[in-house]
């Protein structure tokens, strides 16, 4: 069984050994791939989701309707440097550290400005689309 084998190793080889740099080649490269693709899937996604929570902590203002990473909700009542005083109920004030925020839940008024941004975004691009189709 292994001598049908061995006319395909010779031709593939030319009959001699491969050079120290192609072994180091064929050693590097797939710990490169495997590098790059730790990098891609894991490292920079993380990295991306890290730079957003902390945009949405050091945006937080008096007013805002927020989730605790307990599963409190409450109402942002007043900001510090390092913590955070939620009203959970009329007369109820908790103090949580800034990393215990979870979420921040967006008003009304918020999710209707983004929908409109949303549909002069789509009505900007179809308008573009036409005149692209004019220009033909």
């Amino acid at each position: 069984m292994t001598t049908f084998f061995v006319p395909f190793l010779q031709a593939a080889t030319n009959g001699a050994a491969p050079s120290a740099s192609q072994q180091l080649m064929q050693t590097a490269v797939p710990f490169v791939a495997i590098i790059a693709i730790f990098y891609f899937l894991l490292i920079r996604p993380q990295n991306k989701k890290q730079k957003e929570t902390q945009r949405m902590l050091d945006a937080l203002k008096k007013g805002d309707k927020v989730i605790t990473i307990g599963g409190i909700h409450g109402t942002v009542s007043s900001v510090k440097e390092k913590t955070v005083i939620v009203k959970v109920d009329e007369n109820c004030k908790i103090e949580f550290n800034r990393p215990a925020i979870a979420t921040v839940e967006k008003s009304e008024a918020e999710l209707a400005k983004e929908a409109e941004n949303k549909k002069g975004k789509k009505s900007s691009d179809s308008a573009s689309a036409e005149v692209k189709e004019d220009n033909k």
